[in-house]
């Protein structure tokens, strides 16, 4: 019989006083006990809704059977056979609007913990020395893949396992994409990435570091000169966006990409780093998503005394991740809602000395349902603060389309694509994740990938 409390096993995490000054991951994960009393509240239903919840199709009930009966090492097999990075999905996945959005003990109560299940099985795994993967039996074929972020990663992995001779080409000096740069490493150690990779290694994808597509070589090349059969582009959202208000080009504003990018793949925060990074005392970041979040926590743990979060919304708007705001909130994190800033101001040197600011209301319902925020008349005031960080989205890489001819994209600069297959304009070439959609989750590029890839076996198979 199923265990029918109500709530789920709640997560061990390290002390909010103690983790808002250090980059240990806060969330501890679950003991062997914890999963297995979180697996006893799956009701293992007949129609399954938490899998369509899934952007990978996890045969989530079968895993969490598994879970139960403490058949681990099997539990991960099934995950595995949809996903390539459960180590990092069970982390940074927003299960609360997806897979344990549809579960059915959240009618009546909290869900299942799918995402904390998926990580304890994973991480179990990865404990393991004695587990080895095998690489697939080649078929012959070559498929070349930009970008190592999880669209990338995904679709690498899934036609390495029909054994394809995949090489992943990587801008950076580390395997990763957003998942190394984007995202701190109090949320995702990168000890994690680093392992999920060395899986997809052993499975025999090959991944070229240093390697900037559309300088280095272009797609066009590695069709006609390297003799690939196909090209995936999962070149990600890299490309910040700004206010085009006053005072953006002062020193001390960042986009929030640059900044997570020195904290967390330049880790600047380390003593003794090389790579500069400003140590604010008072600083003001820009926008609601997890992206926001990151930034904000990550300014926290650089010593910063206060850190506001101005978002020109209500909190029920907020996009990011309830448990990411939550957190925020127990580390001190000040939330500015229907505040949205109209210019920055710095002093003589041209240091940032603080922010103009507006509050808002929401207005009326626009097509979609959603408020639009409207300006307060006269309810400006100025915010103190010396540094700004911007976290209000991000476009796709520029670069792959101004430098292949013939690959059409749309106003925003995402790659056009079929949505059943990731096929561009292009023959032969697919893309998936931020590099077509902009910037989203995770689990949406990691379905991005494998959408595309199995529509590059079938395109390969079809010649």
């Amino acid at each position: 019989m199923p265990i029918m409390n109500p709530k789920k096993n709640p997560m061990p995490s390290q002390d909010p006083g103690v983790r808002r000054r250090n980059f240990g991951e806060v969330a501890l994960g679950y003991t062997e006990e914890m999963a297995l009393d979180e697996a006893q509240r799956c009701l293992n239903c007949k129609n399954r809704p938490c899998v369509s919840g899934c952007p990978v199709g996890i045969e989530i009930p079968d895993f969490i059977q598994k879970v139960k009966t403490g058949e681990f090492e099997e539990a991960y097999r099934i995950i595995t056979a949809s996903s390539s990075l459960p180590a990092v999905c069970g982390r940074v996945c927003p299960q609360e609007t997806q897979c344990e959005g549809k579960c059915v003990r959240g009618i009546k109560g909290e869900p299942v913990g799918i995402g904390r299940l998926e990580r304890y099985v994973a991480d179990r795994h990865n404990a393991r020395t004695d587990v080895k993967m095998e690489p697939v039996p080649a078929n012959g074929h070559r498929v070349a893949v930009i970008g190592s972020g999880p669209a990338g990663l995904t679709c690498a992995g899934d036609l390495a396992r029909r054994g394809y001779d995949v090489t992943v080409y990587e801008a950076l000096h580390t395997a990763g994409g957003v998942l190394v740069y984007g995202i701190p490493e109090f949320r995702l150690p990168k000890a994690i990435v680093a392992k999920e990779i060395e899986t997809l290694k052993a499975l025999g994808v090959k991944i070229e570091v240093n390697t900037v597509v559309g300088r280095t070589v272009s797609v066009d090349e590695l069709m006609r000169n390297e003799h690939y059969e196909a090209v995936f582009i999962g070149s990600g959202a890299g490309l910040p966006r700004f206010m085009k208000i006053a005072g953006e080009n002062l020193k001390g504003v960042y986009s929030a990409n640059e900044f997570l990018t020195r904290v967390n793949l330049m880790k600047a925060y380390l003593p003794g780093s090389p790579t500069p990074i400003q140590h604010a005392k008072r600083v003001a970041v820009v926008g609601g998503g997890n992206v926001a979040m990151d930034a904000a926590r990550s300014a926290m743990r650089l010593g910063a005394e206060e850190v506001f979060i101005i978002y020109r919304r209500s909190l029920e708007e907020l996009p990011a991740r309830r448990e990411e705001v939550e957190h925020a909130m127990e580390e001190g994190i000040e939330f500015r809602l229907l505040n949205n800033p109209i210019e920055i101001m710095g002093d003589e040197n041209g240091f940032v000395r603080g922010m103009k600011v507006i509050r808002m209301e929401l207005g009326e319902p626009d097509a979609s349902g959603r408020r639009s925020p409207v300006e307060i008349p006269d309810s400006e005031y100025e915010l103190v603060c010396d540094c700004v960080i911007m976290a209000i989205g991000t476009s796709p890489n520029p670069l792959i389309k101004s430098t292949t001819e013939g690959l059409e994209v749309n106003r925003r600069g995402g790659i056009v694509v079929e949505e059943a297959t990731g096929k561009t304009s292009l023959e032969g070439v697919y893309a998936g994740g931020d590099a077509v959609t902009g910037a989203a989750t995770v689990i949406l590029a990691m379905g991005a990938g494998k959408t595309a890839a199995q529509a590059i076996d079938d395109y390969i198979r079809s010649k």
